[in-house]
Formats: structure tokens, sequence, C-alpha cells
């Protein structure tokens, strides 16, 4: 006789187009998805909790897995770290550069970590998208293929390290330079200089540690930003303020798009690039404090001006 949970486990299975290749192999995921659903039921059964979790395609991968996609590496050797103060008079109750046009649709990275990638291509995106009206997807695949060896491809990289090669090197379109990283190939540099669309002129930290600076950037723009995502409170994040729980060593490249109030609790919205399907469609929202943040996602921000 099936229980609840090896049910649940065959639905996920189906739901999600998978299959595997031994029975070693599926007791294995199964043992996973177990444990996962162990850790949802016993999570949202907290009272006071500012965030719900549940189960999304990443229920049956182990640790390892959801740790080659994490690959914010922060390198201060090679970026010189300048730090610009941004006006904070202005500052705005609220920030949503979704809906202000200036954010492509959520992207996938894959089995890859470039998550940097993509964090550097939602500013360059945003940025230039505001100084010029034009929103144009960016290719994430000539930072993975084409930006070393500073950078590492599927191996992680810097967002700084990106924006410092994007003032040399203008960046391509999605559509001329597709994303084919996916499966972890990091592929050969097919780069053409030729059909480089945007540059980035200067890039610069945001402060660390302050809510204010933090917001005052974001007035200006997209942040690219560096979080701890490898807990289950936040790869399995569903809806809500996610406002403790992911602690802060820095392991992965999101993008910072906007700031506001939920349920009467502060949050800052962030692009992920696990697909639309995770979370809010591809978003988490982030509480608001002072020091490191949430998730540490106030520790290295960093803005580029294209």
């Amino acid at each position: 006789m099936l229980s609840a949970i090896d049910h649940a486990f065959m639905r996920h299975v189906v739901m999600n187009n998978l299959s595997y290749g031994t029975t070693e192999e599926f007791a294995f995921r199964q043992t996973i998805y177990a444990q996962t659903d162990a850790f949802i039921t016993n999570f949202n059964q907290q009272p006071n909790q500012t965030h719900t979790v549940g189960h999304n395609k990443f229920s049956t991968w182990s640790d390892y897995e959801m740790k080659t996609m994490n690959g914010y590496k922060q390198d201060e050797e090679n970026v010189e770290f300048r730090y610009k103060m941004f006006s904070e008079k202005n500052n705005a109750e609220g920030v949503n550069w979704v809906d202000a046009g200036a954010v492509t649709p959520v992207k996938n990275q894959g089995s890859c970590g470039s998550c940097w990638s993509f964090s550097t291509t939602g500013a360059l995106e945003g940025m230039h998208q505001i100084a010029s009206g034009d929103l144009v997807s960016l290719s994430e695949q000539q930072f993975v293929a084409c930006d070393k060896p500073l950078n590492h491809g599927c191996n992680g990289g810097s967002m700084a390290l990106a924006f410092k090669y994007a003032k040399s090197n203008a960046v391509e379109s999605e559509a001329d330079y597709p994303y084919t990283a996916g499966a972890g190939d990091r592929g050969s540099c097919e780069y053409d200089s030729s059909k480089g669309v945007v540059t980035d002129t200067s890039f610069a930290m945001v402060t660390p540690g302050s809510v204010d600076q933090f917001k005052a950037a974001l007035n200006n723009g997209p942040v690219s930003i560096a979080i701890q995502a490898d807990q289950r409170v936040f790869q399995q994040y569903t809806s809500g303020v996610l406002t403790e729980g992911c602690g802060t060593q820095l392991d992965h490249g999101v993008l910072a798009v906007g700031y506001g109030v939920e349920d009467g609790v502060e949050y800052y919205l962030v692009k992920n690039s696990w697909g639309p399907e995770w979370g809010l469609d591809g978003y988490i929202k982030l509480g608001v404090e002072e020091g490191d943040g949430v998730c540490g996602i106030q520790m290295q921000p960093v803005q580029p001006s294209a």
C-alpha cells in the first residue's frame, strides 16, 4: 500500500516530467522529496512566519546539485571597490522597476553557476532602459563564455568583475547571442563586437549595511546583489516576506528591483534566475533591516551606469 507521501512523490515526478534510470536513483530522490515535504510541513505550521514555503522543481535536488547554481564568487583582488554616496532626500515610499518596464522577463540559468551573469545583465538592462527607454534582453552567454580569466563561467563569478568586462566589451543582445550553458557547459566564445548594444560606462559599490543608501540606489535603478541562497527557507520559498533563516555567507548573484511593504513588513523585491515557476513568478521578497540585511542582501550591492 502506497503512503500519502509516496503518492505525492509520484505526482511530483509526473508533473515535472522526471525519470530515473535505476531503482536506487528513484529511492534516493524519493527520500529527498520526503525530507523536503517534512521541512515544508513543519515550517508552515510554525506561528508568526512571515513567508511560506512549498514544493517546486527543486524538491528532489540534492544539496550538491543546488550548490552548482550558486556561483557568486567575491574577488577583492581584481576589483577596485569604489563606493558611491546616493542622495537619500528623494527616496520614494516604494519602488518597482518591474512595473516601470525596466526589467526583462525572469530567465533560467539551468544547472550552471552563472547566476552572476544574470544579475549583471539584469542591472545593465534596467539602467539602459531607464536611460534610453528601450528594454533589451542582454546576453548572459557572452559573459559565461567570454568574460575570462577573471570570471569562471558555470563555475562562478562576480558581478563587479562582469561590469568591468562590459566597460571594454559591448554586450550583445540575447537574440544575437542566446544562452546555451543551461546544462553546465561554458561553451566557446563566439562574441561579435559589431553586435554589441550596451556598454557599462562605470559602476560603483553601494555603501554596505545601510537601508537608506540601498533604497537610494534602488531609486536610481536595479541593483546587483549577492545573497546566501543555499538554505531551504530560500530554495522552497513560495510567498510572503522572508525575514530570517538564510544566513549571510554570500553564494548567489541576483537582482534587487524595488522595495515596498506587505502586511506591515518592509521588503526588497528580488529577481532570481531559477525560472518563472520558482517563488513568486520568479521573484522573492526579502525583509528590510539594517546591517548585512536578510540573506546578506546589503553586504555587496553594486550598480552600473549603462
